[in-house]
């Protein structure tokens, strides 16, 4: 049906595209709509091979299709099943190919961590309002601690990490590790109380104190987001590294610790000093003491003979001329054991030709002895006394008359040369 059967009179209406419409329609959701946060639950969670992820984002009353890409969703810590409460960030917009409805979603997070979230960015806010971030009052880390105190979970990677970088950079740095929970309701209690333990310690007291515990999300990492840790932390007299989550982490702990390290690892790296430099650096102010003493000496020894040359004694001349008299007396020792060592050396030298000569003669007699025998084996020589060997033209070498009959060729191999000959008779007995 063309436009001009549908159109009635007085109305000019335009007929568009199903495409046409939804694109216009997406256009205009993406244009008018901001950013929008939206609240729901996670059903009909579905992650194809492409890596995008699309679900359907419901509460009691309505649903809403959504679709995170690829790009956007590798940044989520945490794995979204359905029934998850969530809170996402996205763009309103329209899928044209089915005209559905849509939330393009470019970040996401648990609903609790909404709540946890705001709780950090307080407290974070009254402390750093207090001072109790203050880079005036982060206390300096020693170059060469002897006791490190280290506050984690004893079952964590991470402490296997930082173990693992100490005993490679400084294994003769003694360690400590105070365990205490990293999550959980009592964990924040465990890790003030270390703290305090720590700095009470009497017996080998610590140098530094690390605080530290592996990735996680907001809710996993919340016990270093606490003021009653941030608190210890701050009160602490030992100088206290925090080194919690990863290096896109950062705990209300970080910003009082006095010094922050983005992962454990880096952490142990951090305050372990590096066995290989300080050898050097031993080795350079050994050398450096080593070549300032021998310049010391060196001038003592110069100013020493300055002044014996100005007070040498009347007998000294007499002890010189003894010294030169034994100096001479040894090198004349010595020049008879030289002379005497050379005509050792020579006859040596000639009884050494002597047997030399004697047994190549030996050996030139063997030589010609067995030179013989094999001339005797060598079947050469039996050809030399006019004898032949007989073979057929491929190579066999015939042993009997009934091998060959009449008319046949066969090679014979002579002391000089071979002949090809043709058979006229053969027979097996022997005519004499």
């Amino acid at each position: 049906m063309s436009s001009t059967e549908i159109s009635r009179p007085g109305v000019n209406r335009e007929v568009i595209s199903v495409s046409d419409l939804n694109r216009s329609a997406r256009r205009l959701l993406e244009g008018e709509f901001p950013m929008v946060y939206v609240e729901g639950e996670i059903s009909n969670f579905a992650r194809p091979s492409s890596g995008h992820w699309y679900f359907t984002l419901k509460d009691d009353k309505s649903q809403l299709r959504c679709a995170m890409f690829r790009n956007r969703n590798q940044r989520i810590r945490f794995e979204p099943r359905n029934g998850t409460q969530i809170i996402t960030r996205g763009k309103i917009s329209l899928y044209e190919g089915r005209g559905e409805f849509q939330l393009i979603v470019e970040h996401m997070e648990k609903a609790g961590d909404g709540a946890l979230r705001r709780a950090y960015e307080k407290l974070k806010a009254d402390l750093l309002a207090e001072g109790l971030f203050s880079e005036v009052k982060k206390k300096p880390l020693p170059a060469m601690p002897r006791h490190v105190g280290i506050i984690t979970s004893p079952s964590g990677a991470a402490i296997q990490d930082i173990l693992n970088v100490m005993r490679r950079r400084f294994p003769a740095i003694s360690i400590s590790i105070l365990p205490v929970q990293v999550q959980g309701d009592v964990s924040a209690a465990q890790i003030a109380s270390a703290l305090r333990f720590a700095n009470e310690y009497r017996d080998n007291p610590f140098d530094i104190i690390l605080l530290t515990r592996g990735g996680g999300s907001l809710e996993d990492l919340w016990s270093f987001n606490t003021e009653i840790v941030a608190r210890a932390v701050h009160a602490s007299r030992i100088p206290v590294v925090s080194a919690v989550g990863h290096e896109s982490d950062v705990s209300i702990a970080d910003f009082v610790a006095d010094l922050r390290a983005p992962t454990p690892s880096a952490a142990a790296e951090l305050i372990t000093p590096d066995i290989n430099e300080w050898i050097a650096r031993l080795n350079r102010l050994s050398r450096a003491n080593s070549d300032l003493m021998t310049a010391v000496l060196a001038r003592h020894y110069s100013d020493l003979g300055h002044i014996a040359r100005r007070l040498r004694h009347p007998g000294q001349r007499l002890q010189d001329l003894h010294q030169r008299l034994d100096d001479l007396e040894t090198r004349l020792r010595n020049n008879l054991r030289y002379q005497l060592g050379t005509v050792n050396l020579n006859d040596m030298y000639a009884r050494m030709m002597t047997a030399m000569e004697r047994t190549l003669e030996r050996s030139q007699a063997k030589f010609q002895l067995h030179l013989q025998k094999l001339n005797t084996l060598n079947p050469l020589s039996t050809l030399e006394r006019g004898y032949a060997i007989v073979s057929t033209p491929d190579g066999h070498i015939i042993k009997h008359p009934d091998e060959v009959s009449p008319g046949d060729l066969v090679n014979a191999r002579l002391a000089e040369g071979e002949i090809t000959a043709e058979v006229r008779s053969s027979t097996g007995e022997i005519k004499k």
